[in-house]
């Protein structure tokens, strides 16, 4: 069993060598000018936080600057149709969620770009879960409580999400099929808004990552009922999994890097292996790590394949619910 890592880790120098080998038979240096990291959401995001801790670490072992460029807008379409179009060089690259890869190709029915087809995984970053916090209003104190609380009285029970389509939105949506409860959902423009709403006692719900409400749990202005992963954070060991009260509960959001299709391989697998250097550092795991996200780093072929699932994941999801996008 003890061979196995070994045997991992020699098929990981042979296909580094096979890459440093395709650069030096074809005359390339990559890279020879700043790499851009598209972000699909404003400066001050998460993403947008997660990305440039990324680009930091990457720009000092990469040898060139990787920069952070933010293309907000119309659900993150316009940076995918951005990065998709652009020339598969490995100088523009694209840092998005499910809402982009997974959401919108199923909600969206003129959609600029495929997420399969028009893109080359390159990793599967982080995978992050989002948290159900409830105002302290709310009588039940476990999800348990509160989901015997929505079968007894229906559309009694109101939760802020950061938008039609949201992960929040997915969430809410998944919960309701699998407890057969009716809560009401209402759309916020973006979760900021949605959050002022919860503490303030307008909504009494509200899926949201922990870094964004947990300190208010804290303070005593929000209670915490469960994280949306299939198992309990490793951070968050006292906070139970929405699967201990609801079996089979499992959605998250998560993040993954990919450049647009033709990348040759040899650049795909320069910038998998500088991100999983990046991702391993100390420092960034601890940024990831105290905000309750899991660290993934995939190879390309994994990411692929997640891909695909989580395509079929959250479109069957928006599909079933009839979802809409403002």
């Amino acid at each position: 069993m003890r061979r196995v890592p070994w045997i991992r880790l020699i098929v990981a120098i042979a296909l580094m060598l096979t890459g440093v080998s395709s650069f030096a038979q074809s005359g390339a240096a990559y890279p020879a000018k700043a790499v851009r990291l598209v972000v699909p959401y404003a400066p001050g995001a998460g993403a947008d936080l997660h990305a440039r801790a990324l680009a930091q670490k990457m720009t000092e072992t990469m040898g060139q600057t990787v920069i952070v460029e933010n293309r907000s807008g119309a659900n993150g379409t316009l940076a995918m149709e951005f990065v998709a179009k652009s020339a598969p060089d490995g100088y523009a690259l694209i840092y998005a969620l499910p809402a982009q890869y997974s959401v919108n190709p199923v909600v969206y029915p003129k959609l600029p770009y495929d997420p399969i087809r028009d893109f080359e995984p390159v990793t599967l970053a982080v995978r992050a879960p989002l948290v159900l916090f409830a105002h302290p209003s709310v009588p039940a104190k476990s999800m348990a409580e509160l989901i015997k609380l929505a079968q007894a009285k229906p559309e009694s029970l109101v939760l802020a999400s950061a938008g039609n389509g949201s992960a929040g939105h997915l969430c809410l949506e998944l919960f309701k099929t699998q407890s057969g409860t009716k809560v009401l959902h209402v759309p916020y423009k973006g979760a900021a808004p949605s959050m002022i709403d919860l503490i303030a006692g307008q909504a009494q719900l509200s899926f949201l990552a922990w870094s964004t409400a947990g300190p208010f749990v804290k303070s005593g202005k929000l209670r915490a009922l469960g994280v949306t992963s299939a198992k309990r954070a490793t951070v968050l060991p006292d906070l139970p999994a929405i699967a201990e009260s609801l079996p089979g509960y499992d959605i998250a959001n998560w993040y993954g890097i990919a450049g647009p299709k033709g990348m040759p391989r040899a650049i795909v697998s320069r910038l998998n292996a500088e991100l999983l250097r990046a991702l391993s550092t100390a420092d960034v795991r601890a940024t990831f790590e105290k905000e309750a996200i899991d660290i993934i780093g995939s190879s390309p072929e994994v990411f692929g394949d997640y891909l695909k699932s989580e395509l079929v994941k959250w479109g069957g999801l928006v599909k079933s619910s009839g979802l809409k996008v403002d």
